[in-house]
């Protein structure tokens, strides 16, 4: 488990402090998905206007919100417990905190309210789908887009007439194209044909039965279990066989094609900035094309960031 050091330092996530709600003397934003949770605790400053201090960061294991409400919040309150030891600081009660959060699934408004619903009485609380906290980060709240592909993927955009969109997004087994858990599913159908006879055991299909225990009860039972998570985490190997293998090859070039009509669905004039946020659309960029890559900037913040601004009135229009 990797934590973020403790040493404190002033950091201009926000513009200043924000106004808050008497008692609340931390800030923290939390980015969620479907593969781990990260937390990050700011000490608020004295003064209205000055910045806040950065004080530790920890991590949690997944709280997207289709993997259930009870776990999101169990790892989200874990993540902030584990940024407060990195800090050296005891946990204060929910009241003292304000907390912004990026969640994956958080799109679905039935199961936002109801985690909203189950959430302690915090000092402050505003949630945003992870995309949206990857979007406000990336560009500071700036007009630009963002393609965001790890466990899942989504593209979000802020354009310069104000408007906000998403596109993709769509979950799980649905569509989450070009993502860690949509590229596992692929490799695994692929396996399972191998496995059938219907498809040659190239070095993709051989790695993912290598990964699974490699005979057919195995890979039902593992299926059975699996989920997005489990999916996303065969994501690694396809990108491994891809020089050897064609299929891993038509995989990631699949997944490519897939980003980029993300991408275009934004901003079909190509005038925004776009920011690439995730593992997999990282890995990717290599095999996007050159029109995209060249519009392709580097984030001006991270997802935690964008949680953060979530707090200070720098919120972007709903999707």
């Amino acid at each position: 488990m990797w934590y973020h050091t403790g040493i404190k330092r002033s950091i201009p996530v926000m513009p200043a402090t924000p106004h808050l709600p008497a008692g609340v003397r931390y800030l923290v934003g939390v980015d969620g998905g479907g593969t781990g949770t990260r937390a990050r605790v700011l000490q608020v400053a004295s003064t209205v206007g000055a910045p806040a201090l950065l004080l530790g960061q920890g991590e949690a294991g997944p709280s997207a919100l289709g993997q259930g409400l009870e776990q999101a919040w169990r790892h989200v309150q874990l993540a902030i417990a584990r940024a407060f030891d990195v800090a050296g600081v005891p946990e204060p009660a929910p009241s003292e905190l304000a907390l912004g959060l990026g969640l994956a699934g958080a799109h679905a408004p039935s199961r936002r309210e109801a985690f909203i619903a189950g959430a302690p009485t915090f000092g402050l609380l505003r949630v945003d789908t992870d995309g949206g906290a990857a979007l406000r980060g990336a560009h500071a709240g700036a007009p630009g887009a963002v393609v965001a592909s790890g466990t899942g993927s989504v593209g979000e955009a802020l354009r310069r007439d104000g408007r906000r969109l998403t596109v993709g997004g769509w979950g799980f087994g649905i569509g989450d194209e070009g993502s860690g858990g949509w590229l596992g599913l692929e490799a695994m159908r692929l396996a399972q044909r191998a496995i059938d006879g219907r498809a040659s055991a190239g070095a993709l299909a051989r790695a993912v039965w290598s990964a699974t225990a490699g005979e057919r009860n195995a890979l039902v039972d593992w299926c059975a279990r699996a989920g997005q998570n489990g999916y996303a985490r065969l994501a690694p190997l396809v990108f491994e066989h891809a020089e050897a293998d064609a299929c891993a090859r038509r995989l990631l070039e699949q997944a490519a094609v897939e980003l980029e009509a993300l991408a275009h669905a934004l901003d079909p004039a190509a005038d925004l900035p776009v920011v690439l946020t995730g593992s997999i659309a990282q890995r990717l960029e290599p095999w996007l094309s050159p029109a995209l890559r060249r519009r392709c900037v580097a984030p001006q913040g991270d997802p935690i960031d964008g949680a953060l601004r979530l707090l200070c009135g720098n919120a972007l229009p709903p999707a």
